[in-house]
């Protein structure tokens, strides 16, 4: 695991424009464990001096206890919203970051992750995990700043007793290390488990007709069961690694504590000492038990906040993003080769196109036919260059596709689909996806059927290399090419057309 150091440093570029806020929030954290030692400070003048006669004012006790405690709450009010203004800030910059590489990720991403992974990372990880992230780092500083404002107080007191109560803090430490890497471990799995589960439901709801009809109900219940368990233990173990970090740091500071005490009472029957001074001194030393505890328990938020936020930060890191080359000649005439193309999703399958080589001429429309798995989606989602061949080599009027500026080259193709995806957006804005808004268009769309349908509104987004009206046809099997002509000629040779044809006069 890379120091915390480095990690924090991957973070801070996305929150440089949210200085300002985690300054006043520094600032009023400072403000804020300034006011600790202040409250055992008073008991010793109240003790000494205020139950004498006309020795203390009256007044002075209620106006120093309201005061106090109205510093404190003004000072934790400006620090949370001066977080919460930052951390929102960062976390903006880093969806934007993320949403834009989205948007130009190599296709390859959308088939390593889920949907829903992706979406959990950009929109919920990331929220709770910067919110998390800064409050528990917020919380680090002020509860750090309230242990040694307590420490110098106990000092300027009694240096030899504070001396006892200074051995908790290296101890405490080395506690919080140990448990702290085990609970980053268990963290990252239990972020992969969730990733796996959510990718569970996601395929059960896509696909729930698929489960159905071939009655894999039972299988998938077991899946989802035992991914399920994996996350709980997961869960489980995280919560005893966070969970132990508390007792371990309150029996250590119980130990000390009893030592101090003990040594106090012995020091003020021997060498004398007010009652006053004995009461803040082991008032402060209480006090510090709440600042230890809590800094026993930020490593918890801490490494979940950050695992949760670097998920968020590889993925606009580590994503490799779409490259092209510069030609752009407008709109191509549509001569479009294929060339030896061979395609292997991985290096032991069996290739999914295999020494393809097609040319089709501009103004010729093709239709390829052949049985589920033959390559004909693997072969149309080459042309956009969502996916890219192993060998061989497609041209585009003569020019290789990896020469063209790729936003030129998906600008010549438009994708009539069964499932058309609708923007959540206007009708209009559906029909000009991508283009500035035309209105005109937008009535001759919807001039000859209506534009409250969506393969004619995914038709008319621009214009179609290839369209759906008579064409010859290319018979696809096994990745290969096996026959080419127009329907009537390759009905006529009866070949893998021709039987694939009869079938559906088949009773």
């Amino acid at each position: 695991m890379p120091p915390l150091k480095s990690r924090l440093a991957r973070v801070l570029p996305f929150f440089a424009g949210s200085r300002i806020g985690f300054a006043v929030a520094i600032a009023a954290s400072i403000v804020g464990a300034a006011t600790e030692p202040l409250i055992p400070a008073l008991l010793k003048p109240l003790l000494d001096r205020g139950f004498q006669q006309g020795a203390l004012p009256l007044w002075a006790i209620p106006v120093a206890l309201i005061g106090l405690f109205a510093v404190r709450g003004l000072a934790g009010f400006v620090g949370q919203y001066a977080l919460s203004w930052a951390s929102n800030r960062g976390i903006v910059n880093m969806r934007r970051a993320m949403f834009e590489r989205l948007l130009t990720a190599q296709p390859l991403l959308f088939t390593q992750k889920s949907a829903s992974s992706l979406t959990n990372t950009l929109v919920y990880e990331v929220q709770s995990g910067a919110n998390l992230l800064a409050h528990s780092l917020l919380s680090l500083l002020k509860e750090a700043l309230t242990l040694v404002a307590l420490l110098g107080y106990l000092l300027w007191l009694n240096w030899q007793l504070t001396l006892f109560v200074a051995v908790l803090v290296p101890a405490i430490a080395i506690v919080m290390r140990v448990l702290s890497k085990r609970l980053h471990r268990l963290t990252v799995a239990g972020q992969s488990a969730t990733d796996e589960l959510a990718y569970v439901v996601e395929e059960n709801v896509l696909a729930w007709r698929i489960v159905r009809l071939h009655g894999a109900a039972k299988t998938e219940a077991t899946r989802f069961g035992r991914t399920s368990e994996l996350l709980r233990r997961l869960t489980l173990k995280s919560t005893v690694a966070a969970s132990t970090m508390t007792p371990v740091t309150q029996v250590l500071a119980a130990c000390a504590m009893s030592a101090v005490i003990s040594i106090a009472l012995w020091q003020s029957a021997t060498t004398g000492g007010s009652v006053g001074s004995f009461v803040a001194f082991v008032t402060a030393m209480l006090m510090l038990v709440a600042p230890i505890k809590h800094l026993s328990e930020i490593a918890g938020p801490v490494t979940r906040g950050l695992a949760a936020v670097e998920r968020g930060i590889s993925l606009i890191d580590d994503t490799l993003t779409e490259r092209g080359g510069g030609h752009d000649p407008g709109r191509a005439s549509g001569h479009m080769e294929l060339r030896g193309v061979t395609l292997r999703y991985r290096d032991q399958q069996s290739p999914a196109l295999s020494d393809v080589s097609l040319e089709l001429q501009p103004g010729e429309t093709v239709a390829l036919v052949g049985p589920s798995g033959a390559g004909k989606s693997t072969l149309v989602n080459l042309l956009p260059r969502f996916i890219e061949p192993s060998a061989g080599e497609l041209r585009l009027d003569g020019q290789p596709l990896a020469q063209w500026d790729i936003t030129a080259l998906r600008r010549q193709f438009a994708l009539v689909s069964q499932d058309v995806v609708l923007f959540n957006d206007t009708i209009a804005e559906n029909v000009c996806l991508g283009d500035d808004l035309d209105r005109e268009r937008v009535r001759e769309a919807g001039r000859p059927r209506g534009v409250d349908e969506r393969p004619h509104l995914a038709r008319d987004r621009a214009p179609p290399v290839d369209d759906p009206a008579r064409r010859p046809h290319r018979r696809a099997a096994g990745g290969r090419v096996v026959e080419q002509g127009t329907h009537a000629e390759l009905i006529a040779r009866g070949g893998l057309y021709a039987r694939l044809h009869a079938l559906q006069f088949r009773s």
